[in-house]
């Protein structure tokens, strides 16, 4: 569907891409006025801030809601946006952008995604929602992940030095130094718990996280299902070679690599934390379901 979009909120996280959202956000917000669409500009200062800003834009009403940085920016906007009328438009300027991967919006080009923002092709996909047992609601749009890759986020955060990507390898070399199977319970669409051992459990709105790794290759966000990729491997060597097969998604093709495709899934394993976008969501136990047709979003014609 084609919306008519002559009023827009350009929402930028200044930390995005290494301080580079500024500058994309600069460039995207002249293509729009060039293309004759006014723009309410708004900065956040943290994601407090950035969901406050967001609702009082909302309800002044505007045509979209154009987020200018990475994957957790999008995710705190999502926050809001889940069951509203009020489309989202990308204008990538993160370090994964993997929303940005799954809906073909131009990257590393501000004024071909504020191109795909005014020409107002609206589509209606699919999120994902977490309900934590602390009482966390939280949406998602990609990929929530559990086990050994949430614990390299949690020891990534605690780390101060180096930065950037660096960082997480570092974190990532030192889990793998620890690597072991964890005891999971899984129960698919209200069905009786599974109990096993696995490495990590990565649930999927869409196909990638983490920079373009197919993690979940047959997700598809706008079926009303999660694709569940389950990973059980306790030797660091063949988990090493798994990797690279992740970007081109084999992975799945792999023994020690088992998949589902459900409505819900809930997930328990003692001591870890939940991922989702990138950005912690919450200690599991937790349940995690699709919710169909969540979401408006502007993207380019999938036919083109």
């Amino acid at each position: 569907m084609t919306r008519a979009i002559s009023r827009v909120t350009v929402l930028t996280n200044p930390a995005s891409g290494h301080g580079n959202a500024p500058h994309a956000a600069e460039r995207a917000i002249a293509r729009l006025q060039q293309r004759g669409v006014d723009v309410t500009a708004v900065v956040g200062r943290d994601a407090a801030h950035a969901r406050q800003l967001i609702r009082e834009q909302l309800d002044l009403g505007t045509d979209a809601l154009v987020v200018v940085g990475g994957d957790g920016a999008i995710a705190l906007a999502l926050q809001e946006l889940a069951g509203n009328d009020v489309p989202l438009g990308i204008v990538p300027a993160g370090t994964g952008n993997d929303h940005a991967r799954e809906y073909r919006i131009p990257t590393g080009n501000p004024e071909a995604a504020a191109d795909v923002v005014a020409d107002g092709l609206a589509a209606t996909v699919d999120l994902g929602l977490i309900e934590g047992a602390d009482g966390t609601r939280k949406w998602f749009g990609t990929v929530v992940a559990t086990g050994f890759d949430s614990l390299v986020s949690d020891r990534a955060n605690r780390m101060r030095w180096p930065h950037g990507r660096m960082r997480y390898n570092l974190a990532m070399l030192a889990e793998l130094s620890k690597l072991r199977l964890l005891p999971f319970r899984l129960s698919f669409d209200g069905g009786a718990p599974l109990d096993t051992e696995l490495t990590m459990a990565a649930i999927g709105n869409t196909r990638s996280y983490g920079g373009g790794m197919l993690i979940c290759p047959g997700a598809d966000p706008t079926d009303g299902l999660l694709d569940v990729t389950m990973i059980a491997s306790a030797s660091r060597g063949r988990l090493i070679r798994l990797f690279p097969t992740v970007f081109k998604g084999t992975h799945v093709e792999l023994d020690t690599v088992t998949t589902r495709r459900v409505g819900t899934v809930a997930v328990e394993c003692p001591g870890i934390n939940a991922y989702a976008d990138g950005d912690f969501a919450c200690a599991l136990p937790a349940q995690i379901t699709a919710v169909p047709a969540a979401l408006r979003l502007l993207r380019p014609d999938p036919s083109g």
